[in-house]
């Protein structure tokens, strides 16, 4: 069953309302957010009932806890969840996340339907009612497969309501926008390998954007792909063989309806399911690869959001590559000599190094559109290695730019707004050893693809990738001493996308990127 063009904007709550009246009775329960050191001031008329909790039960000052409280004739239930303690030098804005995620996961053990959200103000950061709004947001989300089997159980609560008590900050609207983008990444994320195949995410994505701004093209000829996407027909080759299972690139196009200022090209890694192939990952270690689509399900939700803010002068163009990583007798191996959509000579090495593979004709693409385009960023967003959890562990997206998008401190810029909004990055420098890594041996390939051991095994294993990219789809022609320069920053997202396998995918790095290059 395909789910309703309605429910692409469902948010986790049948309503989902600004409140005004923190003393409204049409709520059962409340959370509170506040630091348990310091004078509610938002949420000062509960400071009696807190302080008297306090003085009853000391622990209530770190965990979260539930109290009864008697508002005229009606009985209702306090959620408290403290921050008991906030390092000015290291703590960031998820620290407000995790207390309301916390504090919502306990309140749902609660007979509660309806509940009001409130979050004291936070010196320290300025997007803390963002940021918590959002993190009530995503602990509400249900599966789509939940949704689908079980439509009753699509909704956790029949109202949440966000208290505002800044008439002149609209948070909540702007909140809805950003959770709706990453409502469909975490759909087509966590759908399983069938749910969630190239077919399928090319019907769900057909439905997402149906009589809106954005523009679809599918490439599904077989013939086209060979021909003009000649590293992803080897990724796609042992999966073409079944129809249900064929890869998919997927075009999506916003142009804005006044003059054009930037224009931002993104491509997504979309393998719906991680075999390794000839390479096949072994002793479990192929558990949880259906989440290796996380970033085109980012790049998806980041255009459904461009739909909903429709921005006056930025273009964007974003790609799918949506291929399934099987392993059979027509599947690509090691040894494989490819010529790329640039005609770089390829030598495969590791079939399990298939996310670079499947990105970068696309790439080259968009490489060429990119140079009569105004102003233009590519990107690349993928869970493409194992070394970037290494590196930098759960929880961070990492950004490596290119020589020109490093002189306009690109990823300095994302790093920035991530801090702020809870979406963070780590910066990676791609340099000239990740380039002679990559280097041909002989005189048959210009490139080779990968080393013949897993990224977690190999120096500099998320640089390398970069690297390869760059040299695969023709990049390096575009540095900064060419004649047409063009920005480009490689985002991996193995350590944020997907942190705990099988909990929902996170949506990162949608709220850096929206907020970076949108708002």
């Amino acid at each position: 069953m395909m789910i309703e063009m309605g429910d692409y904007n469902c948010l986790g709550a049948k309503e989902v309302v600004e409140e005004r009246d923190i003393r409204n009775q049409g709520y059962d329960a409340i959370l509170v957010i506040a630091h348990s050191k310091r004078p509610l001031k938002v949420a000062s008329i509960f400071s009696g009932e807190i302080s008297r909790a306090f003085a009853y039960d000391p622990g209530l000052q770190t965990e979260v806890g539930v109290l009864p409280i008697i508002d005229g004739s009606l009985l209702r239930s306090l959620v408290y969840s403290p921050i008991s303690c906030i390092d000015p030098d290291y703590d960031d804005v998820r620290i407000v996340k995790e207390a309301v995620i916390k504090g919502l996961k306990r309140a749902l053990l609660l007979p509660t339907k309806k509940l009001l959200l409130v979050v004291e103000e936070f010196a320290e950061f300025e997007n803390a009612q963002m940021v918590g709004v959002l993190a009530a947001l995503e602990a509400l989300y249900t599966p789509i497969q939940v949704r689908e089997r079980r439509p009753s159980n699509g909704f956790k609560l029949e109202r949440l309501g966000v208290f505002n008590n800044n008439t002149e900050k609209d948070v909540l609207k702007l909140a809805k926008v950003l959770e709706r983008g990453r409502y469909v990444a975490r759909d087509i994320a966590g759908g399983d390998p069938e749910r969630m195949a190239p077919p399928k995410i090319q019907k769900y994505v057909e439905e997402l954007f149906q009589n809106t701004s954005i523009k679809v093209t599918v490439i599904a000829d077989r013939q086209v792909i060979t021909n003009e996407y000649p590293l992803f027909e080897a990724v796609d080759r042992a999966a073409s063989v079944v129809e249900r299972h064929r890869g998919r690139i997927i075009f999506l196009e916003y142009t804005p309806p006044k003059e054009v200022t930037k224009t931002l090209m993104l491509v997504g890694k979309g393998v719906t399911c991680d075999t390794g192939g000839a390479d096949l990952k072994v002793s479990g270690c192929m558990v949880g690869m259906s989440r290796d689509k996380c970033g085109a399900a980012a790049v998806t939700g980041f255009m459904h959001i461009v739909d909903q803010i429709r921005p006056a002068h930025t273009k964007v163009i974003a790609a799918l590559c949506l291929v399934r990583n099987s392993i059979g007798s027509n599947c690509y191996v090691p040894d494989e000599l490819i010529i790329s959509r640039s005609k770089v000579a390829v030598r495969v090495v590791n079939t399990d190094a298939e996310g670079r593979m499947a990105m970068a004709d696309v790439l080259c693409k968009m490489k060429e559109m990119a140079v009569d385009a105004v102003n233009p960023h590519l990107f690349t967003i993928a869970t493409l290695t194992g070394h970037a959890k290494l590196t930098v562990g759960f929880g961070y997206s990492i950004a490596m730019d290119n020589g020109p998008a490093r002189e306009v401190r690109n990823a300095s810029k994302l790093q920035e707004v991530g801090d702020k909004i809870g979406d963070p990055f780590e910066i990676s420098t791609i340099r000239k050893e990740d380039f002679l890594f990559h280097k041909g041996r002989t005189e048959e390939e210009d490139a080779v693809q990968a080393y013949n051991q897993p990224s977690v095994r190999t120096p500099r294993g998320h640089q390398g990738p970069a690297a390869f990219l760059i040299m695969a789809s023709g990049l390096d022609k575009h540095g900064s001493g060419s004649e047409n320069p063009l920005k480009y920053t490689h985002i991996d997202i193995c350590a944020s996308a997907y942190p705990t396998y099988p909990s929902p995918p996170t949506a990162a790095p949608i709220l850096s990127l929206a907020n970076t290059y949108l708002l």
